[in-house]
C-alpha cells in the first residue's frame, strides 16, 4: 500500500527522479539490460509443471495396461520369464512412444503462446520502439493508445482523453478517465488511482505516456496471478467427442475380449493363455493413444500454419478452419498492401497530381501536367501543414545495401498506414516534422474517434497564436466547416462548395481512392477547451485521395475461396465508391451482389437484413456494432463466419464469431485477445492458406481414426472368429502386443503429417456437427476392419490345415498377415477414391514408417534369438506367397465393393457463385 501510495503521490518528476530515468530519452540499453537481470522477465510465473518423470509414469495409468503388468507378473511367477520380460518391454516402448508425443505435444503448444506475447512501445536512447512486453524494466517510459493492452504498471506522465478499462482487477466495468497529476494520500485505493495504468488492463480511448513501476510478479495483477494463471483448456471438440468415442470402444472391446476369452475356454483352450491372450487383446484393441496422437496432429498442423504465417492461439480453432462457410475480411492492409500512397490533393479549387509511391519522401506535385511548388501555394501548403501535424506516425530512415551499389536509404513507417501517407505527402514537400517543430508546438490532441470519425491537435506558434488543425471523413468535416481556405484567403463556404466538394470526394472515391478532408481555425488564449465545442466553425482547406492496391495475391485467394464453397464478404469503413471498385477489382462483388453502407443498417429491421445477408458482398462505411451485427446474422442463417479485424473496435464482432482472426503487424492487443488466430503477415491469403491446412488437419485425423479403428477391428475379429469356428489361438499374446506397437504407432503417426488432397479447396465445406465417421468413413472402418480379420483368418486356416502339427508356423503366417494387411491398409486411408489415385511417395515419412513397421516384423521372424520369445518360425516361398495375396485382399475386394455404395458426402451446399 505504501509503495503504491508513492508513485499516486508524487509528482511525474520525482517518480523519474526516483526511477534514475530521463522522460526524454528514456533508458540506455545497457541500463536496461542491468535492470532486467535483476528483476527478470516481465511476465507472471507459471504453476508447477509435471516433471518429465512424471508425464512418462503416467503413461502407465491406464487400466488395461496395469492389468497386462499384473498378468505378466503372474507369467513370472510361474516361471514364464521369457514372455514376461517380452510383454514388459513392449508396454515399456508403447509408453516411451506416448511420452514423446505429450511432450512434442505441450513443447508446440508453448511454442505458440510465446509466438501470441503482447508488445509495447518502449522509449530506449532518444528513439521509441516495439518490443515484446517481457523485455520492460522498471523506468522504462512507454506510449499507449487505444487498442494497447498496459505492459506493467506504470505511472503516467502524460495523459491525452485516456480512458482504461480495469475490470479485471477493480469488477468497475466502466472505463476510468486517466491524468497525469499527482493525487493526495486519501485517493490510493485502487479504483482511484487515476493516474497509474495496470498490467493487463485495456486502453480503450486517447493515448497516454508512463514510466514503469513494477514489473512481473511485482504487479497488481501479479498480486493476484492465480486469477490469470489458470491454464487455459486445449481441448477441441474433436477431442471430446473422440473421449466419447473412446469410452464406448473400451466396453465394446470388453465385452468381445471376454467372449473371445470364455469361446476359448469352452473350446478346450488353456484359462490362463486365454486369460492373457484376452488381456493382451484388449489392450491392442483399445485405442488408447487416439486422444495423443489428436493432440499431437493439431500442434504438427499448427507448426505448419506458422511456416504459413498463421499463428493458431486456440486449439479448437485449427478444427472449426475446416468449416468456415463465409470470410468477413476488413479492406485495409488484409486484402490491400497497407502501403497508402497520397495520389491527388483537391485545394483551393484544383485537383492536383502527387507523384511517388511508398514511404520514400520523393515526388513532385503537378497541375495540369505542370509542377507546381507547394510553398507557393498558401492553401495548399496549409493542407500539408495539417498532413504532417495533425499526425501520430513517424517516417524512418535506415540504410541498407544494394549488392554491389553503394548503400540505399529505407524508409519504414511507424504508425497507422493513412497517416503515414499523409506525412510522406508532406514530407515531399519539405514539410517533416522536424522542420516545423520551429514554427509550431503540438500542445494538445483530440484523439481520433470511430464515432466522430476525425482527429484533431492545438498547436501554438512562436508570437502564442494558437490554432486547431483538424481531419477526417469529408462528409463528417464539412459539416463542422462554415468558411473555405481559397488561395489563402477565408471566404464563407456556401451550399454550392460543399456540393463541389462532395462532388469530387465521390469522383476521386470511385476511383478507388480514400479521401480524407482538412480544416483549421484560429483560437483564443483559454487555457483549456472543451472537446464538444473545438471542432466547429473551421475553415475548410481541401481534400487528399490515396490508395491502397490490393495485393497480388489476393484476387487468387478469393477465386479459390469460391471454388472451396466459402463465401467472401468485405467489411470496411472506407467509402463505398472505394470499397466496391476494390471489391469488384478482387472478385469480391458479384454481379448482382448487394452493397450495404452503415446508413442503410439504420432503416433495416433485422428480419429485413436476415433475408439480405446472403446476397450482400460489400459493407461501406460500417461501425462497430454493425461488424457484431452482420456475424450474428450470418450465423443465424447457419454459416461458420470468419471475421477479421485489427483495432480495438473489431473485437466484439471478432470474439463473436466461430474464427476471430486478428492481424499480427497492425492488430492491437484488445483484437488479438480476441482472436483464436492471428496472421503474422496481415495477408487474407494467408487465411485461405490457414483453412486449406484446416481441412487438412481435419482429414488427418478422420484419416488415422479410419486407419487405428479398421486395424483394431481385424485384431478383434481374427481371435473371436477361431475361437467361434473351434481352431487354436491364432496370435499369441505377445505377438498381439508387437502387432500394436509395430502398426498403431509409426504409421498412425505419419498419417498425421500427410499432405493435403490436391482436391481439398474444391470441395464445400464440411458440416460443423458432422461425425468422425461421416463421408464414408464408418463405412471404410467396418469394411476393412472385417476384411482384414477375415483375410488373415484364412491365412492361419489354410496353413494349419496343411500342418496341424506345426501350430506355431500357422501363428507366425497369421502373425504377418495382420501385419501386412494393415501396413498396406494404411495407403488406402490416404485416398478418397482408389488406394492408386495417390502416390506413395507424397508422403515419405509414411514410406518409412511402413518401411521400419516391416523390418521390425522381419526381425522377429527371422532373428533366431527373438523367435522363442515371439512364438515364431522362419518361414519360406510358398507361405510368403500365402502372405502377399491374403494382406492385399481387404483393399483390392473393398475397393470393388466401394465402387458400388453411393457417395454420400454430406457436404455443405456451395454458398457461392458468380
Amino acid at each position: 500500500m505504501g509503495d503504491s501510495a508513492r508513485w499516486v503521490n508524487w509528482e511525474g518528476e520525482k517518480v523519474a527522479s526516483h526511477l534514475n530515468v530521463d522522460p526524454t530519452t528514456g533508458l540506455g540499453e545497457r541500463e536496461a539490460s542491468e535492470r532486467f537481470k535483476k528483476t527478470g522477465p516481465n511476465q507472471l510465473s507459471e504453476g508447477k509443471k509435471n516433471s518429465l518423470f512424471f508425464v512418462f509414469v503416467d503413461q502407465f495409468k491406464d487400466f488395461m495396461v496395469l492389468v497386462l503388468l499384473v498378468a505378466t507378473l503372474i507369467s513370472g511367477i510361474l516361471g514364464e520369464y521369457t514372455d514376461a520380460i517380452a510383454i514388459i518391454a513392449i508396454v515399456l516402448l508403447n509408453a516411451i512412444l506416448g511420452f514423446v508425443q505429450e511432450v512434442r505435444a505441450e513443447r508446440s503448444l508453448s511454442a505458440l503462446k510465446k509466438l501470441s506475447a503482447p508488445t509495447a512501445k518502449v522509449l530506449r536512447e532518444g528513439n521509441w520502439n516495439r518490443m515484446t512486453a517481457d523485455q520492460v524494466v522498471p523506468g522504462d517510459i512507454v506510449f499507449i493508445e487505444s487498442g494497447d493492452r498496459i505492459p506493467a504498471d506504470v505511472r503516467f506522465i502524460k495523459a491525452e482523453s485516456l480512458y482504461i478499462e480495469e475490470s479485471a482487477l477493480t469488477g468497475e466495468s466502466l472505463p476510468v478517465n486517466k491524468t497525469s497529476h499527482a493525487l493526495p494520500y486519501s485517493q490510493v485505493s485502487l479504483g482511484d488511482r487515476k493516474n497509474m495504468g495496470y498490467m493487463g488492463t485495456m486502453v480503450v480511448r486517447g493515448s497516454g505516456i508512463g514510466i514503469v513501476v513494477h514489473t512481473g510478479m511485482a504487479t497488481e495483477m501479479g498480486r493476484i496471478a492465480h486469477l490469470i494463471q489458470s491454464t487455459e483448456t486445449m481441448e477441441t471438440p474433436l477431442q471430446r467427442r473422440l473421449e466419447q468415442l473412446g469410452k464406448i470402444l473400451i466396453v465394446v472391446a470388453l465385452i468381445l475380449t471376454a467372449v473371445v476369452v470364455v469361446t476359448g475356454i469352452l473350446h478346450g483352450q488353456d484359462a490362463y493363455n486365454m486369460f492373457l491372450a484376452g488381456v493382451s487383446l484388449a489392450v491392442a484393441a483399445i485405442p488408447e493413444g487416439l486422444p495423443a496422437i489428436v493432440t499431437v496432429a493439431l500442434a504438427l498442423g499448427v507448426q505448419r500454419m506458422i511456416k504459413r504465417k498463421a499463428i493458431v492461439r486456440k486449439l479448437p480453432s485449427v478444427e472449426t478452419l475446416g468449416c468456415a462457410t463465409v470470410i468477413c475480411s476488413d479492406k485495409t492492409g488484409t486484402l490491400t498492401q497497407n502501403k497508402m500512397t497520397v495520389t491527388h490533393v483537391w485545394a483551393q479549387g484544383d485537383l492536383i497530381q502527387v507523384s511517388g509511391t511508398g514511404y520514400t519522401p520523393e515526388g513532385r506535385f503537378r497541375l495540369n501536367e505542370k509542377e507546381i511548388q507547394p510553398n507557393q501555394e498558401p492553401t495548399l501548403h496549409r493542407l500539408l501543414e495539417i498532413c504532417a501535424l495533425c499526425n501520430n506516425a513517424q517516417l524512418k530512415s535506415s540504410e541498407g545495401s544494394s549488392g554491389l551499389k553503394k548503400k540505399q536509404v529505407q524508409w519504414t513507417m511507424d504508425g497507422d498506414p493513412t497517416e503515414g501517407a499523409l506525412l510522406v505527402a508532406a514530407a515531399k514537400a519539405g514539410l517533416t516534422t522536424q522542420s516545423l517543430a520551429q514554427t509550431f508546438q503540438r500542445i494538445k490532441e483530440v484523439p481520433f474517434d470511430s464515432e466522430r470519425k476525425m482527429m484533431s491537435v492545438i498547436v501554438e506558434q512562436p508570437n502564442g497564436k494558437r490554432l486547431l488543425f483538424s481531419k477526417g471523413a469529408p462528409d463528417v468535416l464539412l459539416q463542422r466547416c462554415t468558411q473555405i481556405s481559397l488561395h489563402g484567403r477565408i471566404q464563407t463556404l456556401t451550399d454550392a462548395k460543399k456540393k463541389e466538394i462532395l462532388r469530387v470526394n465521390d469522383e476521386l472515391a470511385g476511383e478507388a481512392l480514400r479521401n480524407l478532408a482538412f480544416a483549421f481555425r484560429e483560437l483564443d488564449h483559454r487555457p483549456s477547451y472543451h472537446e464538444d465545442t473545438l471542432e466547429r466553425q473551421l475553415v475548410f482547406v481541401g481534400l487528399a485521395g490515396m490508395i491502397d492496391p490490393p495485393r497480388e495475391e489476393v484476387k487468387g485467394a478469393i477465386k479459390t475461396c469460391h471454388q472451396a464453397g466459402i463465401k467472401t464478404v468485405m467489411i470496411t469503413g472506407d467509402h463505398q465508391a472505394t470499397a466496391v471498385a476494390i471489391a469488384s477489382e478482387l472478385g469480391i462483388k458479384r454481379v448482382n451482389g448487394l452493397t450495404v453502407t452503415g446508413q442503410d443498417f439504420y432503416n433495416m429491421s433485422d428480419e429485413e437484413f436476415q433475408k439480405k445477408v446472403n446476397e450482400i458482398d460489400v459493407y461501406a462505411r460500417v461501425s462497430p456494432e454493425h461488424k457484431l451485427r452482420i456475424v450474428k446474422t450470418l450465423q443465424k442463417e447457419g454459416h461458420v463466419v470468419a471475421m477479421t479485424g485489427d483495432g480495438v473496435n473489431d473485437a466484439p464482432a471478432i470474439k463473436a464469431a466461430d474464427i476471430g482472426i486478428a492481424m499480427g503487424i497492425t492488430g492491437t492487443d484488445v483484437s488479438k485477445e480476441a482472436s483464436s488466430l492471428v496472421l503474422a503477415n496481415d495477408n487474407f491469403a494467408t487465411i485461405v492458406s490457414a483453412i486449406e491446412e484446416g481441412r487438412s488437419i481435419y482429414d488427418n485425423i478422420r484419416k488415422f481414426i479410419s486407419y487405428l479403428l479398421a486395424s483394431n477391428v481385424g485384431e478383434i475379429l481374427i481371435m473371436f472368429l477361431a475361437m467361434l469356428a473351434g481352431l487354436p489361438l491364432p496370435l499369441v499374446p505377445i505377438q498381439i502386443l508387437w502387432v500394436n506397437l509395430v502398426t498403431d504407432g509409426l504409421p498412425a503417426m505419419a498419417l498425421g503429417v500427410d499432405p493435403a488432397e490436391e482436391n481439398s479447396m474444391h470441395r464445400p465445406p464440411r458440416n460443423s456437427r458432422e461425425s468422425v465417421f461421416a463421408r464414408g468413413v464408418g463405412w471404410k472402418i467396418v469394411t476393412r476392419g472385417l476384411l482384414i480379420g477375415l483375410c488373415s483368418l484364412a491365412a492361419f486356416w489354410v496353413t494349419y490345415s496343411e500342418a496341424p502339427d506345426d501350430l506355431v508356423r500357422a501363428q507366425t503366417v497369421a502373425f504377418a498377415t495382420l501385419v501386412f494387411a494393415q501396413l498396406i491398409y494404411v495407403f488406402d486411408c490416404r485416398c478418397n477414391g482408389s488406394i492408386f489415385s495417390r502416390s506413395p511417395i507424397e508422403n515419405m515419412p509414411l514410406v518409412l514408417a511402413v518401411l521400419i513397421s516391416a523390418l521390425l516384423l522381419l526381425v522377429v521372424i527371422y532373428y533366431p534369438p527373438l523367435q522363442p520369445i515371439f512364438h515364431t518360425v522362419s518361414v519360406g516361398m510358398r507361405e510368403w506367397i500365402l502372405i502377399i495375396v491374403t494382406s492385399t485382399f481387404p483393399v483390392l475386394i473393398a475397393g470393388l465393393v466401394d465402387r458400388l455404395q453411393p457417395n454420400q458426402e454430406g457436404l455443405k451446399k456451395p454458398l457461392t457463385g458468380n
